[in-house]
């Protein structure tokens, strides 16, 4: 192989133009393709700026000529020479008018045919690329993509050091108190039978840190939970996290509102108008049956108990009878994609989410209408569900009867589903919301009892401490979520600092005052030296990077992802350990069924 003595990079191969002409230049990169004309020789070199033609002619020394004969596809090559005008230009490239004609070329490393072509959209397996990963992330759609990530993460520091925030790292192996997800868990060698866990969230470290007297606090920070993955979720993530004292609920969501502004002009040149709109909770799930709406489109929710609570149909009018929901969607000239056969396949999906079924009704262009519950009812109150359903000659009305906590949720699913079948979302939009006033409880089914809905020192409203004990239905938390096109980027709230309020609520949470210090009791002796009002937000930075760039896959926007399984194909983690090791942590496996 050859060495880099006696050159240095110059210039990164997307960058040079037709300014650069008669220039020296000293590129580096890999080998996208090599084309030999028999007295010609082009060679595509790639860095993570872009491609520039590399020309090797008559004019070439023989030596160097023979050197760009031999190489291959992602071999590693560095080139000095002279910029000139092509005289093939190809516009659709930012360097197509121009080239470098080599008169000194270095093969710093040669390549295997590699297992796939590094291009963009590769259409091999995800599992292949991911096994090769360090190729895959040579392609220039994915390296876009991590760059981008880079310059958010830049403008996020960049902003939040304008405006008084302090990072402070927060550490990662920290002391178990397993609510909500589960967590990663790490052994202790030195206090054998002990475990650290992973941090879900820098929660109680970043308000140790208000405690401390630091006023504004925000970290990158990588956050684990150890739960099944989806598309939007990876056991090891990535959080903007950002906490402030001395504040109420609107200096928090002004601070966010001013930063996704910046973000959105500096990143993709989008103005966001601020404020931003807000929806209670109540609302987002009365119109969307979702506490995480996309409201890029319509489709909203509208309820027919008046119009259906003395009919015929006893699915409806029992329901309503038995303190349950009909609420239905109209989809607007949907009558030639929702036929019979695509609304059986609707059936099947909502009863996969636990719904019975769906009453359905559509209007024919030709002003017929079809559903499978008309029977039963009168002419009067069809036309009665038709109006409130506003719905005209093309339509098709999706009907659910069932409880409330069945009813607008899969509802909220069918509009997701039914929208995307109609394909009338639009890609180029950025719908921002705020959803504020969440329950503080949330009813369990299961256990026939009130939980927390938030992390125990979330405040409830101020005007619903009174209720705590006597009407948790109705009891409102301090919280707030910003949501982006259906997407939950960040959830917060404004916390609990009153220590006698405080312990009212662990006690209402089933916590003794034994179990609460066990779990917490560093951060509520904190709170007894002078702990400022506040509160904050944590943002996801995966989800965000993975919006901003309209993808459907986290993946794509993180480096070295993992899979379905939680595993990683690239470096086959996670991995057996030798026994040596544990038994230095004093840990034995269990045998394996």
């Amino acid at each position: 192989m050859d060495t880099m003595t006696g050159l240095k990079r110059t210039d990164y191969c997307g960058t040079l133009a037709a300014k650069d002409i008669d220039r020296d230049v000293v590129v580096c990169g890999w080998v996208q393709r090599q084309r030999n004309l028999g007295a010609l020789i082009f060679v595509d070199l790639r860095d993570r700026t872009g491609i520039v033609q590399l020309a090797f002619d008559d004019n070439t020394d023989k030596a160097v000529f023979d050197k760009a004969f031999s190489v291959r596809s992602e071999y590693v090559l560095m080139a000095h020479g002279k910029v000139r005008e092509r005289s093939s230009k190809n516009l659709d490239i930012p360097t197509g008018e121009i080239e470098v004609a080599v008169d000194d070329l270095r093969i710093l490393g040669a390549s295997e045919t590699p297992p796939f072509e590094i291009i963009e959209n590769c259409p091999t397996s995800e599992l292949t690329r991911l096994k090769y990963r360090y190729l895959d992330l040579r392609r220039p759609d994915l390296q876009k993509n991590i760059l981008l990530r880079h310059k958010i993460t830049k403008v996020t520091r960049d902003y939040f050091d304008e405006n008084g925030f302090i990072e402070i790292e927060t550490p990662m192996l920290i002391k178990s108190t397993p609510e909500g997800a589960r967590d990663f868990l790490v052994p202790s060698r030195i206090h054998k039978g002990s475990f650290y866990a992973l941090p879900q969230s820098p929660q109680l470290y970043k308000q140790l840190s208000m405690v401390a007297g630091f006023d504004r606090y925000m970290q990158i920070a990588r956050c684990f939970r150890d739960e099944d993955l989806r598309a939007d979720r990876q056991p090891e993530f990535t959080q903007i996290d950002v906490e402030m004292s001395f504040v109420q609920m609107e200096d928090v969501l002004s601070m966010i509102e001013g930063f996704m502004k910046r973000l959105f002009k500096e990143i993709l040149n989008v103005d966001v108008p601020l404020p931003l709109p807000r929806l209670t909770y109540k609302d987002a799930m009365e119109r969307y049956g979702s506490d995480k709406p996309d409201t890029r489109y319509g489709m909203e929710i509208f309820d027919l108990r008046d119009e259906v609570k003395d009919c015929g149909f006893g699915v409806f009018s029992g329901a309503i009878a038995n303190g349950a929901r009909v609420c239905g969607i109209t989809a607007k000239k949907a009558f030639s994609v929702l036929t019979r056969k695509e609304i059986d396949k609707l059936v099947e999906f909502v009863k996969g989410i636990g719904a019975k079924g769906i009453a359905w009704i559509r209007y024919g262009e030709d002003g017929s209408v079809a559903s499978s519950f008309a029977k039963f009812m009168t002419d009067d109150e069809m036309a009665a569900i038709a109006k409130k359903a506003q719905a005209e000659p093309g339509d098709v009305v999706l009907i659910i009867a069932d409880k409330e906590s069945v009813t607008l949720p899969v509802l909220g699913a069918l509009r997701q589903n039914v929208a995307k079948k109609l394909d009338i979302i639009p890609k180029d939009q950025y719908n921002l919301l705020w959803i504020v006033e969440f329950p503080f409880f949330d009813w369990d089914e299961e256990l026939q009892q009130f939980v927390a809905m938030h992390h125990p020192f979330t405040a409830p409203l101020e005007e619903c401490l009174p209720y705590l004990e006597t009407d948790k239905a109705n009891v409102r938390a301090t919280a707030y979520d910003l949501v982006l096109n259906g997407i939950e980027l960040a959830s917060g709230s404004i916390r609990i600092t009153d220590p006698v309020l405080q312990k009212r609520i662990f006690s209402l949470l089933g916590l003794s005052d034994e179990e609460a210090y066990q779990k917490f009791g560093f951060l509520t002796d904190a709170f007894k030296y002078g702990a400022p009002p506040h509160g904050g937000i944590g943002l996801g930075l995966d989800r965000l990077c993975m919006q901003m760039l309209k993808l459907d896959n986290l993946r794509d926007v993180v480096a070295y992802p993992k899979v379905q399984n939680a595993s990683e194909p690239m470096t086959e983690c996670p991995a057996m350990v030798d026994t040596a090791q544990l038994t230095d942590l004093g840990i034995g496996i269990l045998p394996q069924d």
